[in-house]
């Protein structure tokens, strides 16, 4: 029996009076009074112990705001987006609702029968985490397989920044080549500037050391100073910022029409992209978007560099002529590098006053052009003026 139950039916039965319960049990004689009145209005039920919370609480979740958790989750699962509540707190914040916070929201989606329960998985802080400290300090790289509507397999080739989770390019091959990796780097490059280091796996359209050589993007990166990472082989989680970000891409993907041509795919790639950087708090970046990490911090560049050195890139070809031809401030030149190297793959490297060539296969500078504007034709000045061998 309670203590409330026996104090009271002490009182009543004339064992004690109020004022001698009160000292013999601790309790106020106010107290007494109110749990007199209780049993007068309610019988020994009403001594039992009541709740001490509010009736109403100013912090508690609307039924508005409940039904829109709700919502959300149903929303942004049928969208292949991530629907947690990290997430779903992220959007009733862009909806200027009080968000509730992470275990609340993970509350409501389990009484609503929207979580299904997993088994335990090893806590997070077991984890080492690697993390660039800014912006292209590093980029991760790789590519994963996709079906076009008629069964053929594609390939999409993606470059993530390491520190902000921005995805800096999302292009679609068949398949991938070792000069689709070089056209999207340098893509990069001119629209973010030059990474200190890249990271990637070992495969061939990366790396070429385990031949005994280069690849033309090894040239590239030695020409710009930066950094070459490559994972340990058969150990992907060195790139397990861009493994798990294929998950994320891939099930985006499956919850759309299956496009029936690259361009269409591509266009969803592009979608994605914007969707991804802009629109999709990233967990591990505190509930920020990837562009908000991107853009809020100083941005890293190669050593021996700083942030204002500026370089035009041009991937190419030698033609057969030995020339080949650079548009600057709208006006078309043609740079004369020598009919020997024609057909040769070459990077140009353009800055204020000067463009150097270098022969992707070796590694060679074979030509370096002062820039002149007035003049439409620059001469290879590694080669004496005059008739070469073999011009016309």
């Amino acid at each position: 029996m309670s203590k409330h139950r026996v104090v009271v039916l002490k009182i009543i039965s004339g064992e004690f009076t109020v004022t001698a319960a009160a000292a013999e049990y601790g309790l106020s004689r106010p107290y007494l009074h109110k749990l007199l009145a209780r049993y007068r209005e309610q019988g020994l039920e009403g001594l039992e112990p009541r709740s001490r919370a509010p009736l109403t609480s100013p912090q508690a979740t609307t039924d508005r705001v409940r039904e829109r958790i709700i919502v959300l989750r149903g929303a942004l699962t049928a969208a292949g987006l991530d629907a947690g509540p990290v997430t779903i707190g992220w959007h009733l914040q862009q909806e200027g609702l009080h968000a509730p916070s992470v275990s609340t929201i993970r509350r409501i989606l389990h009484q609503a029968g929207l979580i299904t329960p997993e088994p335990r998985k090893r806590p997070r802080s077991s984890y080492i985490r690697f993390e660039a400290a800014q912006p292209n300090e590093t980029w991760q790289s790789d590519f994963t397989h996709w079906r076009l509507a008629d069964g053929s397999d594609v390939e999409i080739l993606n470059w993530l920044d390491d520190h902000s989770r921005y995805l800096l390019s999302c292009t679609v091959h068949q398949p991938v080549t070792g000069d689709d990796v070089v056209t999207a780097f340098l893509a990069c490059v001119d629209d973010y500037g030059p990474p200190a280091s890249t990271l990637t796996d070992n495969g061939r359209v990366y790396t070429a050391r385990h031949g005994g050589g280069r690849n033309a993007f090894e040239y590239v990166l030695a020409a710009l100073n930066i950094t070459q990472k490559n994972g340990t082989p058969n150990h992907p989680q060195t790139q397990g910022k861009i493994e798990r970000f294929h998950q994320t891409l891939k099930r985006w993907l499956s919850h759309r029409p299956r496009p029936v041509t690259r361009s269409q795919l591509q266009t969803q790639l592009d979608q994605f992209r914007e969707h991804y950087n802009q629109h999709r708090p990233h967990r591990a970046l505190e509930g920020n978007t990837p562009i908000a990490a991107y853009t809020g911090t100083p941005k890293a560049t190669p050593a021996g560099t700083t942030d204002t050195t500026h370089y035009r890139l041009r991937y190419d070809h030698v033609d057969p002529a030995g020339k080949m031809s650079f548009r600057r401030a709208g006006r078309m030149h043609h740079l004369g590098i020598g009919i020997t190297h024609a057909g040769k793959r070459i990077l140009a490297l353009a800055d204020e006053h000067t463009i150097t060539v270098v022969h992707l296969d070796t590694g060679e500078i074979i030509a370096t052009h002062h820039i002149d504007p007035d003049k439409t034709y620059w001469r290879n000045q590694q080669r004496e003026p005059g008739r070469w061998p073999g011009s016309r």
